[in-house]
């Protein structure tokens, strides 16, 4: 196996429910597992079983209630997410980890063109070659996942549900990345246009990026996965369902 890119330690999660006198919710229990590079780890399991959550502790969008996360660089120096700042945590989604979703965050009065191009300006900079670059390549996907011309130059928050998803894909995948949390991506996408994100997906994978990925279809998990996980082996026993 290659070095890894992301290591799970004794991991666990569980919430607390303010709202029924502190009640504890125990969703997840000593996560162990690694993810390197060219690897697309599937997460199985029914509905409930934690593995959203889990991808938003990596994405550190939740914070764990024990254990480690370790975002490991290609040098081997590490960057341990459970304690890492706010400034470090925007710099890793910002230049290593994407997350990709069926769900686009809109910016109002944003062009589809601009919110596509603008994570490629981070590493080429604002002048004015740089943006004609970026909008290029957000040429170049938008036309891969059939995003129609006409639609580049207005905002996405008036397109339809499929249309909102596959800008999300091209402004999470146009930037490489070393890890990509893939929470559902091809949801509600026609077959046309899911094989397109898994090709996508394979290619960014054979260009070095690890995956971790959830996918109901299990056609396209099948598609995708060169290693699976059952998440029942980290569902804490007293859990109830999320």
């Amino acid at each position: 196996m290659s070095t890894p890119v992301l290591r799970l330690t004794n991991v666990g999660k569980e919430f607390t429910l303010h709202h029924q006198h502190g009640l504890k919710l125990p969703v997840l229990n000593d996560v162990n597992f690694e993810v390197a590079s060219g690897e697309c780890v599937v997460l199985d399991g029914a509905s409930g079983m934690g593995k959203s959550t889990l991808l938003k502790l990596i994405y550190a969008n939740y914070r764990v209630s024990a254990g480690s996360i370790q975002y490991i660089e290609k040098t081997g120096e590490s960057l341990e997410l459970t304690t890492a700042s706010a400034r470090e945590l925007i710099s890793l989604r910002r230049h290593r980890v994407g997350y990709v979703s069926q769900f686009l965050r809109v910016i109002p009065r944003i062009s589809t063109l601009d919110l596509v191009a603008e994570p490629l300006l981070a590493e080429l900079g604002h002048d004015e070659q740089a943006i004609k670059q970026a909008r290029e390549q957000a040429c170049v996907w938008l036309t891969r996942l059939r995003i129609p011309e006409r639609l580049w130059g207005l905002a996405p928050a008036t397109f339809s549900g499929g249309e909102q998803q596959r800008v999300n894909i091209a402004r999470s995948m146009i930037k490489p990345r070393s890890l990509l949390l893939l929470d559902e991506p091809t949801a509600s996408l026609d077959p046309q246009n899911t094989q397109t994100v898994v090709t996508l997906i394979h290619e960014a994978i054979a260009a070095g990026a690890a995956a971790i990925g959830i996918f109901h279809d299990q056609a396209v998990g099948n598609q995708l996965a060169t290693r699976r996980i059952d998440m029942t082996h980290f569902r804490s026993i007293t859990c109830a369902a999320q």
